[in-house]
């Protein structure tokens, strides 16, 4: 049976387009073949010693190629664009009106300088403010204590809000607000002798804005060992001091280098002596004055040297002096010529005895270097009476009246400053200051009763028949005056009893009266 029309038809169409396939697949081949023959030819022709330089147009994935080309436009647009002047434009906005001063100029900025700051109190905080507002690129804060809110009269960088917090915490969030752009570095401890050098290698200079003699003196030999300069100061009541020392910073034995702490202060004051903000007290813009001038002689050392990429190199030095600073004094500022470097200085001569193996040791006592004030212990247990039962003996019943409080039958003596006593006082008590105590003599230049008695020794020699109890503020001085008054005869020959109040008005706040004032 022959096929009908319609399938010779379609066999006809099939064949025909069996012959274009083979004939596509020969063009197909030939394509390749001479593709794969002008890629080798080219690549001989431009090698490229990159090996990641490839044709994306062959053996990538599409999706993948987009990807790398998105990476790479990615990378192009992160590039920091070539800069036409040599200072960020934030920078010049922000440090303008130093940088056009002449003794600052360009490096005035400060970005590359690094500075530490021991302790973030009254002196540390204007300072450590000045510095991160002058755009020091790097500051190191050093402090283990907590915010308290006796320091907040003096101490601006702290708050109301941060009282408990740390020191050097509440630093940071100040200073971070006041300059984003400086790089901090806490340090929330106390400075021991064993870690000075591990923190203070990283810095071109150092601030002292302690208040011990102990930690001064391991500030100092630190910096003598390292080289590096040391801007110093202090402040008591309406009174500073300010020093650049170790300016030059030259090795140990070398005479042109600046004196060190030791050179100007070879042996420290008698621990007696030594009278803290919290007991002498503290005028704030005083030590204000002192922690701005800190940050001011931090400056001008930073605008005399050349910046290298990892250390600073010192220009001639301004001779050595010591700046006093008096609030009440006409002039209130007076500088002293300070002596170069001592010649048998234990810490900056050629017979130096302080190494950096000996501080990192901690061989060396600093503490005991400088003495402590161990509490007085001046008095038997039969002198003294604790503010318990003192409390109860002002409550007793007068037996003549039957009514009020038996305070007339002894008498009380406080022994603080008038400026103190002023400020509260136990009621019914006489103000008699130990400053005043301290100074009666006994005795005459010939060695007989001193017959000119001040008026407070004769007046309680008037009320002889009754006891007399002595307080102060911690329990110390209250202790030596109980001693003084019997040896100027007082107790009567043993007669009439004399003693203090253990612990003080501290003591009577704690555990007797909650209420009374704590400054």
């Amino acid at each position: 049976m022959a096929p009908s029309p319609v399938v010779e038809s379609l066999r006809r169409q099939i064949a025909s387009c069996e012959a274009q396939l083979n004939d596509l697949r020969q063009q197909l081949a030939e394509a390749e073949v001479s593709h794969r023959e002008q890629d080798q030819l080219r690549r001989s022709a431009h090698p490229s010693p990159d090996p990641l330089v490839h044709d994306m147009s062959f053996g990538i994935h599409d999706d993948f190629r987009s990807e790398v080309f998105a990476a790479l436009s990615q990378v192009e647009e992160e590039r920091p664009p070539m800069r036409r002047w040599p200072l960020d434009p934030r920078d010049y906005k922000r440090y303008g009106r130093q940088l056009i001063m002449p003794e600052i100029g360009l490096q005035g900025t400060f970005l590359n300088a690094s500075v530490l700051v021991v302790g973030i109190g009254g002196l540390g905080c204007p300072a450590a403010a000045y510095l991160v507002g002058a755009g020091v690129g790097t500051v190191g804060l050093v402090d283990g204590d907590v915010v308290e809110e006796s320091n907040l009269h003096r101490q601006i960088l702290h708050s109301t809000g941060r009282v408990g917090m740390s020191k050097v915490e509440s630093a940071m969030v100040a200073l971070t607000s006041l300059n984003p752009n400086v790089k901090f570095v806490p340090h929330p401890s106390r400075l021991a002798s064993d870690t000075a050098i591990a923190t203070f290698q990283p810095y071109d200079l150092v601030l002292d804005c302690t208040d011990t003699p102990a930690t001064r003196y391991l500030v100092s030999d630190t910096c003598v060992l390292l080289g590096k300069p040391l801007v110093s100061a202090s402040a008591l009541q309406s009174d500073g001091q300010l020093m650049v020392l170790n300016n030059p910073p030259s090795p140990q034995g070398d005479n042109a280098g600046g004196p060190c702490y030791r050179c100007v202060f070879p042996k420290p004051p008698p621990p007696e002596s030594v009278v803290s903000c919290g007991d002498g007290g503290i005028l704030g813009p005083v030590v204000g004055v002192m922690g701005v001038l800190q940050a001011l002689e931090a400056i001008k050392l930073l605008t005399k040297v050349a910046p290298e990429p990892s250390r600073m190199t010192p220009a001639p030095a301004d001779p050595p002096s010591l700046l006093i600073f008096s609030a009440y004094a006409n002039p209130m500022f007076r500088s002293i010529r300070l002596r170069t470097r001592k010649p048998k200085c234990a810490a900056c001569s050629v017979q130096a005895s302080i190494t950096a193996e000996a501080l990192t040791s901690g061989s060396l006592d600093y503490v005991q270097f400088c003495g402590s004030v161990s509490p007085v212990d001046a008095l038997g247990p039969n002198e003294r009476i604790s503010v318990e039962n003192y409390a109860k003996l002002r409550l007793e019943v007068n037996p003549f009246t039957g009514m009020e409080p038996n305070r007339d039958s002894h008498i009380l003596v406080d022994t603080r400053e008038k400026v103190q006593y002023d400020l509260c006082s136990l009621e019914g008590s006489v103000n008699i200051p130990y400053s005043t105590i301290s100074g009666t003599r006994t005795t005459s230049s010939d060695g007989e009763p001193n017959v000119d008695e001040q008026e407070w020794v004769s007046k309680l020699r008037t009320y002889s028949d009754k006891p007399i109890f002595v307080v102060c503020r911690l329990g110390n001085d209250s202790q030596l005056t109980v001693k003084k008054m019997k040896q100027l005869g007082l107790d009567n020959g043993g007669q009439r009893w004399i003693g203090d109040l253990k612990g003080g008005l501290r003591a009577w706040r704690a555990n007797v009266d909650k209420e009374f004032p704590d400054y």
